[in-house]
């Protein structure tokens, strides 16, 4: 991909925020919506943290906000968007493609990780983001971590990334979830993080504007799909075995993140905020 405009730049970092905003409200309605288990309780509302980048060096800076929502349908939910630029570290040149020569980096991006109060409820993260470098890439992805699976659920959810995928490529959604079987998976337990979705990095298909449209795609396919799976099950009654089950589910989640994940990485790698580099981890988890 031939590295983007400013223009273009800008308007990757509009989007990360416009779609900020319309997942904020669609959560925010389904607390609004809630008539089962914790509807005693007031509904949950977003509230935005804005940060800094600790940047080294002439023209090293920018920064993002922090969204976060403890609520009565999400025990925490996290919407965080960013716009970082400067210098990788010596140590770190290298690890990004094309850095090694020339260490000047611009990256922006938004990320999301629902962690819902009821068991029965699944787990959802979503993230797509837009690196240039001396070269320049999409990358991102969605999936879905249920502590107990359910067939419709799982069926919906991937023919709603299906049909985005299939919009811009029909080798997107084959190549694509594979990535992500692989991505996802615990290596040192063998075994899944979820039921899947799709994941993709480096994305350059050599025209700006189709890997953006597919990135706008994918947020859309989000907010087309997770909040009917919510209203599907936000409303049943569950129990403290089906509770202690999704704290241990919870548990693997944190582990993966902490040893596997790239989106971790690259965060603490650039600077970013330590607190919203972690908004992905829930706020209880336990182990057996």
């Amino acid at each position: 991909m031939t590295v983007p405009t400013e223009a273009q730049k800008t308007r990757a970092a509009q989007w990360f925020e416009a779609l900020r905003d319309q997942v904020s409200a669609a959560f925010e309605a389904l607390e609004d919506a809630l008539t089962g288990p914790g509807s005693d309780r007031p509904p949950g509302r977003f509230e935005r943290k804005s940060w800094e980048r600790r940047g080294e060096g002439g023209g090293s800076g920018g920064g993002g906000v922090m969204s976060i929502m403890y609520g009565r349908v999400f025990e925490k939910v996290g919407v965080n968007v960013s716009t970082v630029f400067g210098e990788l570290k010596e140590e770190f040149r290298g690890d990004i493609p094309g850095t090694a020569e020339d260490p000047r980096f611009w990256a922006g991006g938004i990320s999301l990780v629902a962690h819902p109060r009821s068991p029965l409820v699944p787990a959802v993260h979503m993230n797509t983001r837009h690196i240039t470098t001396t070269t320049a890439w999409f990358g991102g992805g969605m999936d879905l971590t249920p502590t107990f699976a359910d067939e419709d659920d799982t069926r919906d959810f991937h023919e709603a990334l299906k049909a985005a995928c299939d919009a811009h490529d029909p080798d997107y959604y084959p190549r694509f979830k594979k990535w992500c079987d692989e991505y996802f998976y615990l290596r040192h337990r063998g075994e899944p993080r979820g039921v899947g979705g799709i994941f993709f990095d480096d994305l350059t298909s050599g025209d700006w504007e189709r890997d953006f449209a597919f990135v706008q795609d994918v947020g859309r396919a989000l907010l087309e799909v997770y909040p009917k799976l919510v209203r599907r099950h936000m409303d049943r009654p569950w129990t403290e075995a089906q509770r202690q089950h999704q704290l241990v589910k919870r548990g693997r989640y944190v582990e993966f993140n902490l040893l596997y994940d790239r989106g971790t990485k690259f965060g603490l790698m650039t600077g970013g905020d330590v607190e919203a580099v972690f908004m992905s981890l829930p706020p209880l988890a336990a182990w057996p």
